[in-house]
C-alpha cells in the first residue's frame, strides 16, 4: 500500500498517522499536503514539515480555547499531538538532539490539553513501579465495575497515540481501558532512561495490582493488548502473569532478536561495516537500528544485540493459560511469518485471526483498516469475556 511515497518506511508512517482520522486524531488534507512537501527519504524534511504542521494545528487549538470554542480546540489539540509525534519520529538516531524531548513533550502536553475538554472519563494515572512509576490513562464508562482493556504499545508507540489506537474505540463498546508506557517506551524511556526489557511480566503485574484496587474495574475480566512490539510484549506477560482472562497480540510476534540479521553478513564484513551498509541502503533498517540503540540504551551495535537476545517467546508461550487472540497482517513488512510461530506454539484456546489485501488492512498492525479491525477484535473478546 503506497501512499505519496515509494520509500515503503515513509508511506507506511503517513498511513499510520493518516488512520488515526477515524478516531480524531488526524484530517486526511493535513497530512497529504504536509506529506507533498517531504523530500522522500530525508529524516530531516519529514521532522520540519511534520513539525511546522503540528505548529500550525497547535495555533488553531490555542485559538479556539481563547475563544471559547471548546469542541475545536480539543479537535485541533489532539491532531496536533499526533503530528508531533510523528515529527518526532525519524529523530532517535542522535539521543541528544534536543528536538527529540522537545517535539515528544509537545506531543504529551497537546493531549493533555485535550483531556480537558474531552466529553469522555479519563484519569491520568502513575503506576507504582519498582521504586518509579508507569505513567498512563485510565479511561472509564462509569463507577461500576466492568471489563477492562490494558494497551500497551512496543517499539515506538506513545501512550497519547494508544488513545487512537485503542482506547477510544474500547470505550465506545463499553469497555473501560488503561494505557500506559512501560520500560523502552514514551516518558519511560526519555525522562527515566529506563530501557527495553524482555520480562514484561514484571511489568504487567504492578498494572494488574493497580487496576483491581480501583472500583470501576471487574477484576475478574482484565483482558491485555499489545501491539507491534507489545505482540511479544503481551504473551511474554501472559505465560507468568494468570490473573489476566484474555491476551491479543497484534501483530502476534514470536522473536525479536536483531542478531538474527547476522545471517546475511559476509566473512569479510565486520557488524559495523554491515550494519553501516544495510543502514545507508534502508530507511527501515536505519530507523529500526537508531530506534533500537535508543530505547534499549546500548552503545553499540554489539550491545543491541546482546540485550534483544532475550527476545523470544521459546520455551514460553506454552505457559500461557488465558485464551488468545493472534493477529495478522497479509503484506506485514516488519514480522512476516511471526504471528503463525507465535500461534504454533500456544497450547491454551487461541484464535488466529487474519487481515487480508482485500479488505486493506494487509499493513503492519492494520493501519489503514482500525474500524475494521476494532470491530473484529471487540467482537472475539465480547466472547471471551462472556
Amino acid at each position: 500500500m503506497k501512499i505519496i511515497f515509494q520509500d515503503p518506511t515513509f508511506s507506511f508512517e503517513l498511513l499510520r498517522t493518516m488512520s488515526y482520522s477515524s478516531y480524531g486524531g488526524a484530517d486526511v488534507g493535513e497530512c497529504l499536503s504536509t506529506a507533498y512537501r517531504i523530500q522522500e527519504g530525508d529524516f530531516e524534511s519529514w521532522y520540519t514539515e511534520w513539525n511546522n504542521t503540528a505548529n500550525r494545528i497547535h495555533s488553531i487549538a490555542t485559538e479556539s480555547m481563547e475563544r471559547g470554542h471548546r469542541v475545536s480546540a480539543r479537535e485541533a489539540f489532539l491532531r496536533a499531538s499526533n503530528y508531533y509525534r510523528t515529527a518526532e519520529f525519524f529523530l532517535h538516531g542522535n539521543p541528544q538532539d534536543p528536538r527529540l524531548h522537545d517535539t515528544w513533550q509537545k506531543s504529551r502536553n497537546s493531549f493533555r490539553q485535550a483531556l480537558a475538554f474531552m466529553d469522555i472519563s479519563v484519569d491520568q494515572v502513575k503506576i507504582p513501579f519498582e521504586g518509579t512509576f508507569l505513567p498512563g490513562y485510565f479511561y472509564y464508562v462509569d463507577q461500576q465495575p466492568r471489563s477492562t482493556l490494558i494497551i500497551h504499545g512496543g517499539y515506538d508507540s506513545t501512550g497519547e497515540e494508544l488513545y487512537f489506537g485503542g482506547a477510544l474505540a474500547a470505550l465506545q463498546r463499553g469497555y473501560n481501558c488503561l494505557t500506559f508506557e512501560g520500560p523502552g517506551q514514551g516518558g519511560v524511556i526519555r525522562e527515566q532512561s529506563i530501557p527495553f526489557r524482555h520480562d514484561w511480566e514484571h511489568v504487567i503485574t504492578p498494572v494488574i495490582d493497580y487496576l483491581q484496587s480501583r472500583p470501576e474495574v471487574d477484576p475478574l475480566r482484565i483482558a491485555l493488548m499489545g501491539i507491534s512490539m507489545g505482540g511479544f510484549l503481551a504473551p511474554r506477560a501472559a505465560a507468568f502473569e494468570h490473573r489476566l482472562a484474555a491476551c491479543i497480540a497484534n501483530d502476534g510476534l514470536f522473536n525479536f532478536q536483531i542478531g538474527a540479521f547476522r545471517g546475511l553478513m559476509k566473512e569479510s564484513e565486520s557488524l559495523d561495516q554491515f550494519f553501516s551498509k544495510l543502514m545507508e541502503s534502508s530507511t527501515q533498517f536505519r530507523w529500526a537500528i537508531e530506534n533500537g540503540m535508543f530505547t534499549f540504551m546500548a552503545a553499540t551495535y554489539q550491545e543491541l544485540i546482546d540485550k534483544s537476545e532475550p527476545f523470544t517467546l521459546e520455551g514460553v508461550a506454552q505457559h500461557i493459560k488465558c485464551p488468545v487472540l493472534v493477529c495478522e497482517a497479509e503484506n506485514d513488512h516488519f514480522f512476516h511469518g511471526q504471528p503463525q510461530m507465535l500461534y504454533d506454539a500456544l497450547s491454551c484456546q487461541k484464535t488466529y485471526m487474519r487481515f487480508t489485501a482485500e479488505e486493506g488492512g494487509e499493513e503492519h498492525c492494520h493501519f489503514g483498516a482500525l474500524q475494521l479491525f476494532n470491530q473484529r477484535i471487540f467482537a472475539w473478546l465480547d466472547d471471551v469475556m462472556r
